[in-house]
This record gives C-alpha cells, structure tokens and sequence, in this order.
C-alpha cells in the first residue's frame, strides 16, 4: 500500500528584522519531531509557524531532514515562478516610461524591481501607474527609513493620514496593495504586512442613465466618430479602456459580435454588435478611414480616455442631462436596461467579463423592471 507523504509549505517571513525560512504545517508528532532537529529553530507564535534562519545551507537541510518523510512545498518560497503570457495589449507598461522619468532632486523613486515586476506579470499601464504613483507617496513620506525597516506601525501611521486628509476606502485598498505588492511579490515574503487592517468596504449602487437620456445624448453627438464612440459603449457594455484598445479586426460583422481582448484579469470574451451601431460604423470607417485602431488619435495612435469622456459630457450638456456623466455610466446602462427587459443575470455577467455573478448582482438594485409593478400607496 503506497504511503501518503505528508507536506510542509515553506514561506519567506521577517522575525525580529531578519530573513527566516517559515514552516507551515498540520500539527503532528513525526513532522514536529524532525522540525525540533533543524539548526537554532524557532516558533513564531504571531505568524503560528516554525521558523529557522533564510540560507541556502538551511534550505538543503531542510530538504534532507524530510526526504521520505514529507513532501516540501516551495511555491510560495521560490521567485522567478513561471508567468502566464496572454495577448501584450496596446498600451502595456513600458520599462523607458517609468524608468526616464526626470525626478526632483532627493525624490526617493520606485526601485527598479518593483517596476520590472509589474512588466513581468503585465498588469495595466492605469494599475502600474497608481501602484507606483501611491507606492512613491509612501516611501518619500518616511525617506529617512530603509525599506527593509518599514513596518506596520508606519503603515498604519500614513493610513490614519490619508483618512484625516479624506481619501476613499478604495483609495486606501490601492495604498496597501501596493505596499504589498513590493514586499510579498517583489521581495517574495507573504507574511510581511499579514496584520494590516483594510477599511470596512461601503457598497456603492452603480448610477446610470435611462434610455431615454442615452438616445438624448447619442442625438446630441453630431460628429459621426463622436457617435460611434458613445454608440459602441453603451451597446456593447464596454469599459473605456475596452473601448480605446479595439481594433478593426474585433468587429466580427458575420457574427454580429465584438471581440474583447486581454480586458481586465488578462481574459476575452465576446459582446453584442448593434446592427444600428454596425451601420455607423461602416458610415464612419468610410469617413476617417482607421488602419489598426477603430478609433484612431494622433500618429495613428489609440484614442485617449480624456477625449472620450469630453465628448460625452459635451453630449450630455446639449441634451440637457443634470446629471454628473462618466464613461462608465454608459456600461452600468447597459447592465442595467438587460436586465429591465429580461435579460438573465448569467448572460449579462458573461457580456460584461464579470468574475463571479455576484458582481453583476448589483445591477438587481438599481433595475426598475420590479418596482414599476408596484403600486404606490399614495396612488
């Protein structure tokens, strides 16, 4: 009968400021019993695991001391793991835009790994630059103090900060991520800020426009390519960065679709085509005659957030609308008039690239579809 081996996960952690190997393991008599036998090995009571100092001689011995015994699991432990490669989008971040900054003199700048990370695992160029942006605010606030010396107690200093100075909860999760993103993916210790509190998370219902008032601004856009913009966001549900990253050969006219690439967690997925918005489009496409881009700035280059939202609010100012418009608005419409016309939740979640259909859930608030069979007690 094959013997199950048992299993101890190694994790990099700081005890009393130095690097030590942590042992993570289901409590029992043989594994305890070899734990005891490494060199000066210690418990760590706050991160409830074993703990010995971080060398390679330590580490073989580590390996030896479970052989047969124990498998020892060292994907938390290792750097340099392999890295998933889904498709570069457009405007992935770049080493030369971050890296020839010119800086103020004594300014303290992101170190070079943290930025080579962010390459590496291709996040967003929006996502690096607030991680950075945030990331820089931090270590200039306590320019004084060696990174490796940096500890909860001034993180938490320089959150109390940021609240008294009235930034979001959102804000707040941004700054911590990105503390930990240095420490637990850079420097690949995972228990360094395990303690740090985030703030109590408030559920915002999303705000949207009636059809009514998208059909008022869509009016209001004379310029075809202005129209076009608008018409493909709300029609497809997209997200602004969707939209400025498309290209002709998204548009899947045989199919009536559109294709989303590398949107937001590096995933595709497929949205509607209206045949009102195709039939702009190929009005457009004659027009302003795009090469790779459907919808082309300066040098052929993507067009810009910025000029997106400006001409919405543009729209929006001659179509009379009061309310406070962003791009965004026009996607949560989207979500939102699906779901009042019968659409279910599965389906929408699928057209949005939502994660879990929890997210999409949120749309189940601000629906009318229900509330108009209701009938009011001062009626």
């Amino acid at each position: 009968m094959e013997t199950r081996l048992k299993r101890i996960t190694l994790k990099h952690i700081i005890v009393s400021k130095k690097k030590m190997i942590g042992l993570q393991f289901y409590p029992d008599k043989v594994l305890q019993a070899l734990v005891k036998q490494l060199p000066r090995v210690k418990w760590s009571n706050e991160l409830d695991m074993a703990c010995i100092y971080n060398s390679a001689q330590n580490l073989n011995i580590i390996y030896r001391t479970f052989r047969g015994v124990a498998f020892v699991d060292g994907k938390y432990f290792y750097r340099n793991k392999p890295l998933p490669d889904p498709v570069v989008p457009a405007r992935q971040v770049t080493l030369s835009s971050f890296l020839d900054r010119r800086l103020p003199t004594g300014y303290r700048a992101c170190p070079q790994e943290y930025i080579e990370k962010l390459v590496l695992k291709k996040y967003s160029i929006s996502t690096a630059k607030t991680y950075i942006s945030v990331f820089e605010a931090f270590i200039n606030y306590y320019k004084d103090i060696e990174l490796m010396q940096l500890g909860e107690e001034h993180i938490r200093k320089y959150m109390l900060l940021q609240i008294k100075i009235g930034k979001s909860e959102s804000s707040i999760n941004q700054l911590i991520n990105s503390i930990k993103f240095y420490y637990e993916v850079v420097l690949s210790m995972p228990n360094r800020f395990y303690f740090i509190e985030r703030p109590r998370k408030v559920e915002r219902l999303p705000e949207v426009l009636s059809k009514q008032e998208v059909l008022r601004i869509l009016k209001c856009t004379n310029n075809i390519k202005h129209k076009c913009i608008l018409s493909v966001i709300y029609s497809a549900g997209l997200r602004v960065s969707e939209l400025i990253n498309l290209r002709l050969k998204d548009i899947d006219s045989n199919r009536m679709a559109i294709r989303i690439e590398n949107a937001k967690g590096g995933k595709d997925r497929y949205t509607l085509l209206s045949k009102t918005v195709l039939h702009d489009l190929r009005t457009y496409f004659r027009i302003y005659k795009p090469k790779l881009y459907l919808f082309e700035g300066l040098h052929e280059r993507p067009y810009s957030s910025s000029s997106t939202l400006k001409i919405l609010k543009t729209a929006s100012k001659k179509a009379g609308i009061l309310k406070s418009v962003k791009t965004h608005m026009l996607r949560h419409s989207f979500a939102t008039h699906l779901l009042e016309q019968g659409t279910d939740l599965r389906t929408i979640q699928t057209l949005l690239g939502h994660n879990t259909i929890r997210t999409t859930e949120i749309y189940t608030h601000v629906a009318n579809n229900v509330m108009k069979t209701i009938k009011n007690p001062l009626d």
